[in-house]
């Protein structure tokens, strides 16, 4: 997710790197959730009306998700049916999903295999019907709110992740994100989420032996992170993992393995049009750090050749040093009593992730023992002179490549931790 944001020594003067701040204002009014569960469309089930939301899903034949899922809303008489339909359609949609990135099944529609928005845009269409549906059973808020929650975690993966019984398998956990910054160009797509895509289940070979990957995808909104989405979703996964990687999109034409995470959100606006300013929200805030690490080995990934796009280890934050009051960007990364303001993530949800993976993996008591932390892919162009197009050779190509690099940068990873362990 692009969230690196240059701080020039005031606060709020800030470049979000490679992407303009969306073209509608961020406010801080409450966030529309599945928690909330209004019966009208949310601000991201609305754009699903435009143009090319529409030739996204027709092209890959993801047009016929929502209307088949209504079907079978309207066919379930019980709350019990309902949870049922919702559990079996979302997960399905994940599966349909991860075949279709990984060349199983028919390739249905020209879009290309590799694209993450199908997905996405689906999944939006899931939810709205479900919101605006009007069963004869009666539907109470708090029901259709549980009903949503569970489209939401069977849909990006969240329940599907099953690693390998026995001690052959390494077990490698990798996320990945939405698209974003939507009312800025309707037709982003996320390599992050892609990455999900592709590699989800896959076994690759590593100078350790074999490791399985299990991914997940998470929304780009503040509220679902405050209500502890991510938490929820890794607990019981990182104890059995040999690594985890967070991922998210973030420079021009670079990859960068992030040091720090800060505890600090910078109000940029999420996909509901919302911004969040302040220390990031987790249970026991008394016990909360200013700042996170990586355990990843990112030295040993900066120095192979993992692909097309240079991999650089960041150490650079933002912090109020102890005793100050205004932020200083610090290359080499915090210094003691510091207040976070920017890991090197930036301050966005990115970031956040990163820091609430790496929180947790401290928490569970993994600390060194668990290779993890967080990798910024680069941002995922079109090609010059495309404005209008939801697709191009160049575009495909960028991720492509992006795909096959944070498969390799996986792969030194095992590999690296294997020897340092050794």
């Amino acid at each position: 997710m692009n969230s690196l944001r240059v701080r020039t020594g005031v606060l709020g003067l800030a470049l979000l790197t490679g992407l303009a701040a969306p073209t509608t204002t961020a406010t801080t009014a409450t966030a529309t959730t599945a928690t909330d569960a209004p019966t009208g469309p949310t601000v991201e089930e609305r754009r699903l009306d435009k143009a090319a939301p529409q030739e996204i899903l027709r092209r890959s034949g993801f047009d016929t998700v929502a209307p088949d899922f209504a079907r079978a809303l309207d066919r379930s008489h019980s709350y019990a049916q309902a949870r049922r339909a919702v559990v079996r359609e979302g997960t399905e949609l994940w599966r349909r999903a991860v075949d279709r990135a990984q060349g199983r099944g028919p390739a249905t529609g020209d879009l290309s295999r590799d694209d993450d928005r199908p997905l996405y845009w689906a999944r939006l269409g899931m939810a709205r019907e479900l919101r605006a549906w009007e069963p004869g059973f009666g539907l109470g808020d708090g029901q259709r709110a549980r009903l949503l929650d569970e489209l939401e975690r069977t849909s990006r993966g969240q329940t599907a992740i099953r690693y390998p019984h026995g001690t052959g398998m390494k077990r490698v956990l990798v996320t990945g994100f939405d698209p974003f910054t939507l009312d800025r160009d309707i037709r982003i797509s996320n390599p992050s989420g892609a990455v999900a895509l592709a590699l989800d289940g896959t076994v690759i070979e590593t100078a350790a032996g074999p490791a399985r990957i299990e991914t997940a995808v998470f929304p780009v909104r503040w509220a679902d992170f405050a209500e502890g989405t991510v938490e929820r979703a890794l607990r019981r996964h990182l104890p059995k993992a040999d690594l985890f990687t967070t991922v998210s999109q973030g420079r021009v034409g670079r990859f960068d393995i992030e040091r720090t995470n800060g505890a600090w959100r910078g109000g940029f606006g999420d996909n509901e049009n919302i911004g969040r300013t302040g220390t990031i929200p987790v249970t026991d805030p008394a016990s909360q750090p200013q700042w996170t690490s990586t355990t990843l080995p990112y030295a040993e990934i900066v120095a192979a050749g993992t692909g097309r796009f240079p991999v650089y280890d960041n150490t650079s934050v933002t912090e109020i040093p102890a005793g100050g009051t205004e932020p200083v960007v610090r290359p080499l990364g915090p210094t003691p009593g510091s207040t976070a303001r920017a890991g090197g993530g930036g301050d966005y949800l990115s970031n956040e992730i990163a820091y609430r993976a790496t929180l947790l993996r401290d928490r569970l008591g993994l600390g060194e023992r668990l290779p993890g932390g967080h990798v910024h892919t680069p941002v995922l162009q079109f090609g010059a002179g495309n404005t209008t197009e939801i697709t191009d050779p160049a575009f495909v190509r960028n991720r492509l490549d992006i795909i096959g690099q944070v498969r390799s940068i996986v792969t030194v990873a095992v590999s690296a931790t294997e020897r340092t362990r050794d």
